[in-house]
């Protein structure tokens, strides 16, 4: 039987759009690894993909979290290793597909989570919110190198948390990350990537189109249904921006502009995290005969 794919990437690769034509070539079900596709309603600043395009294909843990919930690693992993393993009972090829690296290692790797202190955490989150999140990311990133290239500035929960596993453990965040060994279950990684322009392009297209297809009215209907108290989904990439806009640190315009600088950002962290990832063979997104190459290679 054909091993577990993931198929990872930086943002605007084309990993969903590939990863339904692996399910439909091999007869598998696609697992969800974006966190923030975790989220019912977000759907056009995440580029969910829509049930049209998923063509058929089984798509596990999108749409099962509300906005107003804190989306967790350790939970997450939980419930996706329950996913694979119960496609893998059926005979079918689990094939999980995202751009959050640390959810995609949760699954793959040994990974364990360290215990929480409630008074350091505390202590970080009023820092927090008194300096702002990009004070303390300067601070994990002085500490702890790694971490602070694979954490966005403006992710304060994840800033707090490293920052929190430091003074708990004594040593840097990345270092309670397992090294890469043989992928669990057997899994072959498979990496999309475009050349740097290219990719930045089609952020900047990606989006426009998010906004001229309703992005604002989305976030405006997620905010009435608790977006600004979910932790996790008010710091997502367009919708962050449109609520600033919202409370008129910016018009809408600036909003989109903004949106598209930070996604060109986190896809150049994205890369260097899974880049870092040896197991994972890249191929190039925009190549002729992507598929029957990535089939080649899983068939091996």
């Amino acid at each position: 039987m054909t091993a577990p794919i993931a198929v990872v990437g930086p943002t605007a690769t084309g990993k969903s759009d590939l990863a339904v034509r692996l399910a439909l070539a091999l007869g598998g079900e696609v697992v969800n690894a974006d966190s923030m596709q975790l989220y019912r309603g977000m759907d056009i600043g995440t580029a969910k993909i829509t049930p049209e395009e998923r063509q058929g294909v089984p798509h596990h843990l999108l749409d099962v979290l509300d906005v107003a919930e804190t989306a967790s690693v350790a939970v997450y992993q939980r419930k996706a290793r329950e996913v694979v393993e119960s496609v893998l009972a059926t005979g079918r090829v689990p094939i999980l597909v995202g751009g959050s690296g640390l959810y995609v290692q949760a699954v793959l790797d040994d990974l364990v989570f360290p215990a929480s202190d409630d008074r350091i955490r505390a202590q970080l989150e009023n820092e927090l919110a008194v300096f702002g999140a990009e004070v303390l990311h300067a601070r994990l990133a002085q500490l702890d190198p790694a971490a602070g290239l694979a954490i966005l500035p403006s992710n304060g929960r994840r800033v707090v948390r490293a920052l929190e596993v430091i003074e708990l453990t004594g040593q840097p965040f990345s270092a309670t990350l397992p090294k890469p060994g043989p992928a669990r279950y057997g899994t072959v990684l498979v990496g999309l990537d475009r050349e740097v322009s290219e990719l930045d392009a089609r952020v900047d297209l990606r989006v426009d189109r998010m906004f001229e297809a309703g992005l604002v009215d989305e976030v405006r209907a997620l905010e009435a249904a608790g977006l600004r108290e979910g932790r996790t989904a008010s710091r997502a990439l367009g919708y962050q921006q449109v609520l600033a806009a919202f409370d008129g640190e910016h018009d809408l315009a600036t909003a989109a502009q903004e949106t598209a600088q930070a996604t060109r950002r986190f896809v150049r962290r994205q890369r260097s995290w899974f880049r870092r990832d040896r197991r994972v063979v890249w191929f190039d997104a925009g190549a002729d005969g992507l598929v029957d190459d990535v089939l080649t290679l899983v068939a091996k």
